[in-house]
């Protein structure tokens, strides 16, 4: 619970210095003198001579300063965080990545069945959102919503926009979803791998998805698309986020790319301590089902760890 309001605080941070600095960034002259401002002696919070306007650079300034010193200090803590939970079994997760207004919060919505913001605007999930994949699988898997890519990120912005990735950098799989319908997702597609790169999270298992399909002229013209992308890289997803079938056919690619290192086996669960069902059926798929004279054996497929844990519990019970 910590590490998730760490991570909230850290993207509203994160939030707030982007919407200080970008548009500053498009106007440098707003942190520089020239303005031509009305000098006024010093009242309230200016100095002697200070102008409203340079008034307002100041504070800006100071309350740029300010947050980047919060994100430095909320950035050490979560680098902590995650050494504590590569200490650990980590949990299956899913990172979307990739340009803003991909579809990233609609598909993140899709494959959740939850309601995330979807706003067609820069920064509107610069805090990453965590949900549960939707129905739950075996293992569960979280699904994460990072903030879009935009090309030409400004100096000052570029720190706090990439502190915001650490979910790709966790994750067990990324999702790069790109629009297949803007005539410049080439050049998209290659922002996002570069800076991915500059993260360190080059090495992560990654699937390409081409959304908005359906955005793409007739029926024919989806299927000419289709066959190019899928022709030019391999393994690619084709689809659309508002498209129930297709969604699902997503959903079951990252089910069964998770299922990769699960194994087999059969547990006995002596009558004495079927209370402990619930928690069978919570780690792992039940496969089969039979009764025996000590117990209910299972046939399960599962995690090795979560199998040999539930092993050992209910070795105790007998």
């Amino acid at each position: 619970m910590c590490a998730g309001i760490s991570q909230r605080c850290h993207g509203l941070a994160s939030r707030a210095l982007g919407y200080s600095l970008y548009p500053l960034q498009r106007n440098p002259w707003s942190l520089r003198g020239g303005d031509g401002g009305r000098q006024r002696s010093g009242t309230g919070g200016r100095g002697a001579g200070e102008s409203h306007t340079e008034l307002d650079r100041r504070k800006i300034r100071d309350r740029i300063a300010e947050l980047q010193l919060e994100i430095v200090a909320m950035e050490a803590e979560r680098k902590t965080q995650r050494a504590r939970r590569q200490g650990r079994q980590a949990p299956a997760s899913v990172a979307l990545v990739g340009y803003t207004n991909a579809g990233k919060s609609t598909l993140m919505r899709a494959l959740t069945g939850s309601e995330v913001l979807v706003a067609n605007k820069l920064f509107a999930t610069l805090d990453t959102t965590v949900r549960t994949l939707y129905p739950e699988s075996v293992p569960r898997v979280l699904v994460s919503d990072t903030v879009g890519f935009i090309k030409n990120l400004p100096h000052g912005l570029v720190a706090s926009f990439k502190s915001t990735l650490d979910e790709a950098l966790d994750a067990g799989l990324l999702l790069h979803v790109i629009d297949a319908s803007d005539p410049g997702f080439e050049r998209q597609r290659a922002v996002t791998d570069k800076v991915l790169a500059e993260i360190g999270a080059q090495e992560v298992p990654r699937i390409r998805v081409f959304n908005k399909i359906d955005h793409v002229g007739d029926a024919a013209a989806q299927a000419e698309c289709e066959t190019a992308l899928r022709e030019k890289y391999p393994g690619c997803i084709v689809m659309s986020a508002r498209r129930p079938d297709e969604v699902a056919r997503l959903r079951q690619t990252i089910v069964t790319f998770f299922q990769q290192d699960l194994v087999e086996a059969e547990l006995l669960l002596p009558w004495s301590a079927q209370q402990l069902r619930k928690e069978l059926y919570a780690n792992c798929e039940v496969l089969e089902e039979r009764a025996e004279d000590e117990g209910a054996v299972f046939r399960l497929r599962g995690e090795p760890d979560t199998i040999e844990r539930l092993r050992a519990q209910f070795a105790l019970t007998r």
